[in-house]
């Protein structure tokens, strides 16, 4: 017999659906979009950006490739690489020592690492320049590698935190009874128990400094340093009217973090949701 509550709970079901699917149009289509957009000539894009190329023109990726966007995903992938690995590191072994070690005032140093969220990055830009500059460290992979470490430390070692305070204190306990150190504990016991939430940092952090503009522009005066943001608008500036070498080059720029999103993100789902709902 169909009910009142069966019949709402099926309209529920669908407009769920039909919404999720919505929002998948909405998100997949601008990138499609920019694809296809790659893969035309000039005519063709301002004859109508909505249709599907005539012609295929492949030769528009390697075009944006040998004008330097291949020097600026190089560079964006060795920042990105070396920022996350230390970013999350450092985050990983600051959680386990305020949660899983007693340390002298360790209410006070989770009170000044947590108060980096409040600094934004614009404030203290002046001050870093200068401060950069008398240490030789200013244009320099050196810099980037220590101002995105330094800005993600304080919400990457919260989400970190917060997960570790759920795991059973048991698994310490038996480290301890068995005679492993609190190092050891800490890279064969707790840090697998974090894999989650150790994924969702990381994605999080790939995706801050895969798309960071302004310390990238600051701190980095051209050439090799400048990372996919940075060379992007460079390469937009310089041939601005060659749009479908643009639209490739956005395109090159964007599918490394695509992909890598999709391959983490049932990890990056889970851990985000324990991290973040504790």
């Amino acid at each position: 017999m169909v009910t009142r509550t069966s019949i709402l709970i099926v309209l529920g079901r669908v407009f769920i659906r039909a919404f999720l699917l919505a929002l998948a149009v909405v998100v997949i289509y601008p990138l499609l979009w920019m694809l296809l957009n790659g893969v035309k000539s000039n005519a063709e894009l301002f004859a109508n950006p909505f249709a599907l190329p005539v012609a295929w023109r492949w030769e528009n990726y390697a075009t944006a490739w040998n004008r330097g966007v291949g020097d600026y995903l190089t560079t964006s992938v060795l920042v990105t690489v070396a920022s996350t690995i230390a970013t999350v590191f450092v985050s990983a072994w600051a959680a386990y020592g305020l949660t899983k070690v007693n340390i002298p005032f360790s209410r006070t140093v989770l009170i000044l690492i947590l108060g980096g969220l409040m600094l934004a990055p614009t404030v203290a830009l002046i001050p870093l320049v200068k401060m950069f500059q008398a240490m030789g460290l200013y244009n320099s992979f050196w810099a980037l590698l220590i101002l995105y470490t330094a800005f993600r430390v304080p919400f990457t070692t919260f989400l970190i935190r917060a997960y570790m305070m759920d795991l059973p204190a048991e698994v310490d306990e038996a480290a301890a009874v068995d005679g492993a150190s609190k190092a050891r504990a800490f890279w064969q016991i707790i840090l697998p128990m974090c894999r989650p939430i150790i994924v969702s940092t990381v994605l999080l952090n790939i995706l801050f400094t895969w798309n960071e503009y302004l310390f990238a522009m600051v701190f980095t005066s051209g050439g090799a340093l400048q990372t996919l943001p940075v060379g992007l608008t460079n390469l937009m500036s310089k041939h601005g009217t060659d749009y479908p070498v643009v639209f490739a080059g956005m395109a090159i720029a964007a599918l490394p973090v695509i992909v890598l999103f999709f391959a983490g993100q049932r990890y990056f789902i889970r851990g985000l949701a324990d991290g973040v709902g504790k």
